[in-house]
């Protein structure tokens, strides 16, 4: 007998029996609690949060709204939200310092977990790239090299310093880091011309397209729930967090012409040296007599192994005890 046929009997007894099972017990004849029903329950809205060292007060009925509605986006948007929190284990230690070194508030690492949901080869229909997502043009006007070899939208450190500059530029402007996160999303010209237009101080009170209105509130909701994970229904145990990646440092003075052949020499398979290289996008890398100095990391591959023991959460409150 045809597949086809097999499939469309066993349709047809599955629905025959399911009937049979109806007409002994109408559902109208069932008690509410033998209902199979799943509860949403809506997820907790302070009544304000801390942003870059400002406090926003939520009593307001449309702030509160407009976070409440992103709060219900990253509750039940579960794989996203799940995985971002993975990855920031990962990268948070590496992004952390850099912020606090440029003199950018801790809090601006949310807008890059909005921007990538943490994922270092990020790439946008657009074409922006990265952790912090950056466009090729502006990408190289912030100092990152963008060609056909290189590409240090890839590069978690580069990228963040050039982040750091795009944001430090925004708050000499407006003085209020919500602006500067709205001003990331649509440039400065259409943030400064609407402040303008609408007699307002702050981005928050801006009537704006839709997705600049609700990126502020995206990384509100993000910080949100990376502080407390457990109370929005992500129980996650430290083997669950992805660790860092054990790599040595190797200088880059002349040109690679295989990278293959370069990453068998160093006894690991190339697409591990990627994965530590991802700002690497071709198979060489062209270096000029004299020229720029570049900085592979070596994955230490015996330390790659997974091992849930030395999985060390970056913070705490991420995961339940054990």
């Amino acid at each position: 007998m045809k597949l086809k046929q097999l499939l469309a009997i066993a349709t047809w007894c599955c629905l025959s029996s399911s009937q049979q099972a109806c007409a002994q017990q109408p559902q109208e004849n069932l008690a509410p609690s033998a209902l199979p029903i799943h509860k949403t329950i809506n997820p907790y809205i302070p009544t304000q949060i801390s942003f870059a060292g400002k406090e926003i007060d939520l009593h307001r009925s449309d702030l509160r709204e407009r976070l409440d509605r992103e709060l219900i986006t990253f509750t039940y948007g579960h794989t996203t939200t799940l995985l971002m929190i993975k990855r920031a284990n990962r990268y948070f230690p590496i992004i952390e310092p850099i912020l606090k070194e440029c003199g950018v508030p801790d809090d601006l690492k949310y807008l890059m977990a909005i921007e990538s949901s943490v994922d270092i080869r990020a790439l946008s229909p657009v074409k922006a790239a990265g952790l912090w997502q950056f466009m090729p043009a502006t990408g190289k006007e912030y100092g990152l090299e963008v060609n056909s070899n290189v590409d240090e939208r890839y590069h978690v450190e580069k990228a963040t310093r050039a982040a750091c500059k795009y944001l430090k530029e925004g708050y000499a402007k407006y003085g209020d880091w919500l602006t500067v996160a709205a001003s990331y999303n649509a440039g400065f010209a259409r943030i400064t011309s609407e402040l303008e237009k609408q007699k307002a101080e702050t981005a928050i009170d801006l009537w704006l397209v839709r997705e600049t209105s609700r990126y502020m509130f995206r990384i509100l909701a993000a910080k949100q729930i990376f502080t407390s994970p457990s109370q929005y229904g992500f129980i996650l145990r430290s083997c669950d967090l992805y660790p860092p990646l054990p790599t040595k440092p190797y200088e880059v003075r002349s040109t690679i012409t295989d990278l293959g052949a370069f990453a068998r020499q160093h006894g690991v398979p190339m697409s591990l040296l990627k994965e530590a290289n991802p700002w690497l996008v071709s198979n060489t890398l062209p270096v000029r007599p004299g020229g720029k100095t570049y900085i592979l990391q070596i994955p230490i591959v015996e330390k790659w192994n997974y091992n849930p023991a030395e999985t060390v959460p970056h913070m705490s409150n991420w995961v339940v005890t054990e």
